[in-house]
C-alpha cells in the first residue's frame, strides 16, 4: 500500500503559562513524534505573523506538520492523543495532492 502526505494544519491552542509548563508541552510533542516515528515527514513549526493575499483568510492557522499515511482516515487516527488537541486546539487534516511534472 502506498503512502500519501497529509498536512496537519493547527488552529488555536493555549500557550504554556510558565517555563515549567512549556517544558511539559515540549516533552508531549517529542513523545508524540517518537510514537509516530517515520510517519513524520516534517515536524513543522508554529506560524507567526501572516497576511492574506487575494482575499481574507477564514481563520488564522497557528502551526503545521506533515505526515505520511495510507489514507485520510489513517491520518486522522494518528491525531489520537495529539498534544495540540490536549492544549485546546484543533487540527485540520488535508491530503496533499501530487503535481505530475
Amino acid at each position: 500500500m502506498s503512502t500519501k502526505k497529509f498536512l496537519y494544519l493547527y488552529f488555536g491552542g493555549n500557550a504554556p503559562k510558565s517555563a515549567e509548563e512549556g517544558q511539559k508541552v515540549m516533552q508531549a510533542w517529542m513523545a508524540y513524534f517518537g510514537k509516530m516515528g517515520d510517519k513524520i515527514v516534517d515536524g513543522g513549526a508554529p506560524l507567526g505573523p501572516h497576511r492574506a493575499v487575494g482575499g481574507a483568510a477564514s481563520a488564522k492557522p497557528s502551526g503545521y506538520s506533515i505526515v505520511n499515511a495510507a489514507s485520510l482516515d489513517e491520518a486522522v487516527r494518528f491525531t489520537d492523543g495529539h498534544p495540540h488537541l490536549m492544549a485546546g486546539g484543533s487540527i485540520e487534516v488535508c491530503e496533499t495532492q501530487p503535481i505530475p511534472m
